[in-house]
């Protein structure tokens, strides 16, 4: 896609929710507005939807459970690779919408928010097809099952990717749908459901309300007609999630924080493992869960990758995402470009060395809700900026002095979502990688695999996303039982 400097029309108005496969009002008159962070103005306005809202919506996918899930897995995969084939022919307009909603550069705006959800949906309908929904296991029929009627609640960083991740699984799995995006970066959601629309979806299989978390979202996540809630966003909102759902006992699927730790092994290419980590870390300036924010290395080759890493930030060309040659891009939303100057502050006041970078804007950016690249030296393992989710371009330093005190300290905070280690071979760093208590880990800068499964341990949440592995999260396991001597069909 060529990188126009066009943005969507301005002030772009949704004042319907989708609910049954109709567009309707919501209860409510009270409307969000949604913010283009480049430019801090108004970039178009939805509904704040409310409890009744959500009830009619729950009702709706309720009411739809029963035929969808006895739909024949190959007719839903049809209608998944519909849902695809649907929004690869908006990706020109999904990417331009997202680039302004989330601030990520066109360019990589077009490959990761909207090539990835598009591959996802494909996928899901591949995997509808060739799925084992049943299997014999001695004298029992063993059966995969749709859990319910799901809500998924879906935050703004990588936000149709997200949506794909759950919704593309809950369809294939034969759930039906209840969506709450994040009101940071919602426009997206409504052209996915206006696809949905014309991929003709029956009535109450795919639902969208839109509105905030603390009212919709806990709305659906303690209504007892849901049956499963799969959230991803911050640690704090999981808990709250957690906490809420606990008094039905479903079923709760969590994607939260992340503070990943790129190991760098004393025989690892130095150049390339510090390329490879700032590119990891900076990605979507750094609105990334699974982002390597703490570059551990040996005590003996800090001041070369301290050189590296700064060598390196200054690459990251600052700016409006619509400008060609940018590559990073604004935080979404003015809350989030404060939240991160003020980690860059702390950071600074518990003595972590300022390599580059700091929290001022950058130069020629007062407006807009840009942060520059920073990177701290001589971190503490222990500190603030070592041991907090920050969600900006911002990286940190940390020495070790052997392997095991490498892993030690990766695996030291209470996250465990993703992390990297790089090494003279790939041996060595698979190694270490068993070691670390964490879901995913890239060996010598490995690529992200979309058919692999995606989810943390510890705070970082529970459950898996994508492939046969997300499928899983939205079933349940029947077995029916004959006579032992008695032949199942």
């Amino acid at each position: 896609m060529p990188e126009a400097q066009v943005h969507p029309t301005p002030s772009i108005t949704r004042d319907r929710l989708f609910i049954a496969k109709r567009w309707v009002a919501p209860h409510g008159t009270s409307a969000i507005d949604v913010i283009d962070p480049a430019h801090e103005t108004v970039l178009g306005r939805i509904p704040a939807g409310d409890e009744t809202d959500a009830e009619t919506a729950v009702q709706a996918a309720r009411a739809a459970f029963e035929a969808w899930s006895g739909t024949p897995p190959v007719e839903r995969a049809t209608y998944l690779g519909r849902i695809a084939e649907g929004l690869r022919a908006r990706s020109e307009e999904l990417a331009q919408l997202i680039a302004s909603e989330v601030g990520m550069p066109l360019k990589l705006a077009a490959a990761i928010q909207v090539g990835s959800p598009v591959a996802i949906f494909a996928d899901y309908a591949r995997l509808a097809r060739e799925f084992e929904w049943e299997r014999q296991v001695g004298h029992s029929r063993v059966l995969r099952e749709a859990v319910g009627v799901v809500a998924c609640i879906t935050p703004w960083n990588y936000p149709l990717h997200q949506i794909a991740a759950k919704v593309g699984a809950a369809l294939a799995a034969g759930c039906t749908v209840v969506l709450k995006p994040s009101e940071v970066a919602p426009l997206n959601a409504f052209v996915l459901a206006e696809v949905i629309e014309a991929a003709g979806l029956p009535a109450g299989v795919f639902n969208l309300v839109t509105g905030y978390g603390p009212v919709v979202g806990e709305a659906l996540v303690r209504h007892p007609d849901v049956d499963m809630v799969s959230f991803t966003g911050s640690t704090a909102a999981g808990r709250r999630v957690g906490e809420v759902a606990a008094a039905t006992v479903k079923r709760v699927a969590l994607e939260l924080g992340g503070k990943s730790a790129s190991v760098i092994l004393p025989d690892a290419d130095l150049a390339a493992a510090v390329k490879g980590t700032l590119s990891a870390c900076f990605l979507n300036s750094g609105q990334t869960c699974s982002a390597h924010t703490r570059m551990l290395v040996p005590e003996a080759r800090y001041d070369e990758a301290a050189r590296l890493a700064v060598q390196g930030a200054a690459a990251y060309t600052v700016g409006d995402p619509f400008q060609a040659g940018v590559k990073l891009g604004p935080l979404a939303s003015p809350a989030q470009r404060d939240r991160v100057r003020a980690y860059i502050r702390r950071g600074i006041e518990e003595g972590a060395t300022l390599l580059c970078g700091g929290p001022e804007a950058p130069a020629g950016l007062e407006t807009g809700c840009y942060v520059q690249p920073t990177v701290f030296g001589r971190v503490d393992p222990a500190s603030t900026v070592a041991q907090e989710e920050i969600f900006g371009p911002v990286l940190s330093i940390i020495t070790y002095r052997d392997e095991d005190d490498a892993v030690r300290i990766a695996n030291d905070t209470p996250y465990g979502l993703g992390g990297a280690v790089w090494a003279g071979s790939d041996e060595r760093a698979f190694a270490v990688a068993r070691r670390l208590r964490t879901g995913q880990v890239d060996i010598n800068g490995g690529g992200f695999n979309a058919r692999a499964p995606f989810g943390g341990y510890k705070q970082s949440g529970n459950g898996r996303e994508l492939g046969t592995y997300g499928l899983d999260e939205f079933l349940e396991y029947k077995s029916l039982q004959c006579k032992p001597n008695r032949e199942t069909a």
